[in-house]
């Protein structure tokens, strides 16, 4: 039977942010960086051997779906709290990026998105860097200033669609493996259904740790993408540090 790969859209954002920060907001190249790290699990080493010893030894998997699961992208006109200044959110730069994610990935293959809903109402808050500077009494609450607030989105219905997708696929026994691009707890009771159905279930949490007692509820723990480099002081990157691992070269031949 096949593999199914879900992907939490903000998760992956923040993580494909952190491993190529040049790509911020670059939609093309996010929505192939989703669809690369998806297939590459489709491949799996699972040991070594040849003449030398050292040959890996590969198991493919069919796919089955990949599920990308996010929120259309704040389009409210809001009042900035410091400069009483009318703010189009619509027109932003993360809302441009976010529609267009969706777009492109809306064309591509075995690819669906499941959209929830942002919450209703948004107040501002402190950004967590003036917040600090508050508290330590670096800053007066008068001295802030227009880019030290930003509105408090927040997500609705995303967990709550993944668990039902991992629960479906499980109990339906449409696939044997399920691969979650993820890095919070919020799925351990889905993950744990799952795991009673017979079905292999592996964390992908693109390089960033994760809580020790996650690994109980687990099958596996793998990232398929680029490790981010290692960032100096001044947050440049060490040159010579990034790890790329193994994609499938044939990517309609696995799909």
């Amino acid at each position: 039977m096949p593999t199914a790969i879900l992907i939490d859209g903000a998760y992956f954002i923040k993580r494909f942010r952190s491993i190529e920060p040049h790509n911020a907001f670059n939609a093309t190249r996010a929505a192939e960086f989703a669809f690369r790290c998806a297939i590459s699990h489709l491949v799996e080493v699972i040991g070594r051997g040849g003449t030398n010893g050292h040959q890996p030894i590969k198991r493919k998997h069919d796919l089955y779906r990949i599920f990308f699961y996010d929120c259309p992208p704040l389009d409210k006109k809001l009042q900035n709290p410091i400069t009483k200044k009318g703010v189009d959110f619509s027109k932003s730069q993360e809302a441009i990026f976010r529609l267009a994610l969706h777009n492109l990935l809306r064309e591509k293959r075995k690819v669906a998105l499941r959209l929830g809903h942002l919450s209703g109402d948004t107040p501002w808050t402190i950004k967590p860097h003036a917040i600090q500077d508050l508290l330590k009494g670096k800053r007066k609450l008068e001295e802030l200033v227009e880019h030290d607030v930003v509105p408090n989105v927040r997500q609705k219905g995303v967990d709550m669609r993944i668990g039902i997708d991992i629960s479906s696929l499980a109990i339906k026994k449409q696939v044997d493996q399920i691969v979650l691009i993820a890095g919070d707890a919020d799925f351990v009771p889905a993950a744990k259904l799952a795991r009673r159905e017979g079905v292999d279930f592996i964390l992908d949490p693109m390089w960033q740790a994760i809580p020790a007692g996650l690994n109980e509820h687990i099958d596996g723990l793998r990232s398929t993408c680029a490790r981010p480099k290692p960032r100096s002081a001044n947050g440049l990157a060490i040159p010579g540090q990034n790890v790329i691992r193994e994609t499938p070269s044939d990517l309609n031949e696995v799909a």
